[in-house]
């Protein structure tokens, strides 16, 4: 119980003001102030046999009939958006404590570092507000993930370069696939609706848009690790194993605590 409220402090403190990680590398970031409507996400048409752009998801106004999510499907979204909070929260503290080290001892991976964590502040701020909006609460693990987090980004910063790019190979490899997992499952409904006559829910398009932009941009800090020199790290498979066991560990327990 003690957990959950600290958990639940937490999360309402990032509600109300920017991440408070590496401000003097992202200057220009705060976390939208929106105005939170509480509402239930509902379902909708209009799906393609593969992977679709955003636009493509976009469908006229119609007189299909509108279905209110299942419970199954509530449910699942409340797992995977408590995950996906948690873990950009992870994210951010891994860059915030990665960083000094790297760029005193590599000034030119500055611009890299901070590329890659704004677009993790960026994320976090999305989930967030996504927590906020239907009420979801975060993991209980929170300050848990919080420290693994930060002593995760020391360790490997203070290891050096190749030991911190191996880190955002890792996780980004088990975190992209996880993101790639949601946007297939939320095509799969789309179509299902589709199928039925059904009208696909705005909400749910948009989901479907941000969850493939975020993942796109974790594989892309995927690539660029790996083109930093991740592979060289050593020992590169022992840290590679034992961080992407981690990320799967810490996504179970979230999903369900």
């Amino acid at each position: 119980m003690r957990t959950a409220v600290t958990a639940r402090l937490f999360f309402n403190q990032a509600l109300h003001r920017p991440t408070p990680i590496l401000e003097f590398l992202l200057p220009s970031f705060t976390v939208p102030q929106t105005r939170i409507h509480y509402a239930s996400i509902t379902t909708s048409s209009s799906s393609p046999n593969t992977e679709p752009s955003p636009s493509s998801l976009e469908s006229p106004t119609s007189n299909k009939r509108r279905k209110p999510l299942s419970k199954t499907q509530r449910d699942f979204l409340d797992r995977v958006l408590r995950v996906n909070q948690a873990g950009e929260l992870a994210a951010t503290l891994i860059y915030t404590h990665q960083t000094s080290p790297i760029t005193r001892a590599h000034p030119h991976l500055r611009s890299l570092m901070h590329h890659m964590y704004s677009q993790e502040a960026g994320h976090f701020s999305t989930f967030n507000q996504m927590l906020a909006k239907h009420r979801i609460r975060p993991t209980a693990m929170y300050p848990i993930w919080s420290a693994a987090a930060s002593a995760l980004g020391w360790g490997t910063g203070l290891m050096g370069r190749e030991a911190a790019m191996a880190c955002t190979e890792a996780v980004e490899t088990e975190i992209g696939g996880h993101y790639n997992g949601q946007v297939r499952i939320l095509l799969g409904w789309v179509k299902e609706m589709e199928d039925k006559g059904e009208e696909v829910g705005e909400e749910v398009r948009e989901l479907v848009s941000t969850l493939k932009r975020i993942r796109d941009e974790e594989l892309e800090h995927l690539d660029e690790a790996v083109g930093e020199g991740a592979r060289e790290a050593k020992p590169y498979e022992f840290l590679n194993r034992v961080i992407r066991s981690g990320c799967k560990g810490a996504i179970w327990i979230s999903e369900r605590v």
